[in-house]
């Protein structure tokens, strides 16, 4: 690879980097396998007991 293609490659790499700092970000906050079994079995449990009454 000649240099003005890795200086190129950094280049795009950085501002790609860059761009992604500035766009807003959309990820939901982490929920942990025991935390989401945990919301699972009280949803169920709301359901069950509201189809009772």
């Amino acid at each position: 690879m000649n240099r003005q293609k890795k200086l190129q490659q950094l280049f795009k790499a950085k501002a790609k980097k860059a761009s992604a700092k500035l766009a807003p970000q959309k990820k939901d906050k982490y929920i942990s396998k025991a935390d989401r079994l945990k919301l699972e079995a009280e949803a169920d449990q709301d359901a069950i007991s509201s189809s009772e009454s």
